[in-house]
């Protein structure tokens, strides 16, 4: 990815992470909400924005929906916002890896848990 695709992506998420946190109004919207990232096509015209929900399947549903609803309203504060040539579409997708990852500590914390304890070396000074 060129560095100002990585500028424009870094650009976005910041900024729609502004928007749904101080315009929106939906009741179907967690507190905990978080852009993890955002790709942008080539041409600008595009953008998925991947985002992170806590919560059930149905919190997590509702909030993608309550997102695609509001991706006009996001556009076109965007377009007011920001000076870019093209202000792109944007499609919200369920970005699951935090949880994941989180899940994966967790197994591997209770795998180390059932290990015994590791042996300790004596030194000459301690015989």
């Amino acid at each position: 990815m060129s560095r100002r695709m990585s500028r424009v992506n870094d650009l976005l998420r910041q900024e729609i992470s502004l928007i749904i946190a101080q315009d929106l109004e939906d009741p179907r919207l967690p507190e905990v909400l978080s852009i993890t990232r955002v790709e942008t096509s080539p041409d600008t015209k595009y953008a998925k924005v991947n985002v992170s929900i806590f919560g059930d399947d149905q919190a997590k549903s509702d909030t993608i929906i309550a997102l695609s609803g509001a991706s006009g309203f996001i556009h076109r504060k965007l377009r007011r916002q920001l000076r870019m040539q093209n202000i792109p579409i944007i499609r919200f997708v369920l970005d699951e890896s935090i949880e994941k990852g989180t899940e994966m500590l967790s197994l591997i914390e209770e795998a180390i848990e059932g290990l015994p304890p590791l042996p300790t070396k004596q030194t000459d000074r301690e015989s």
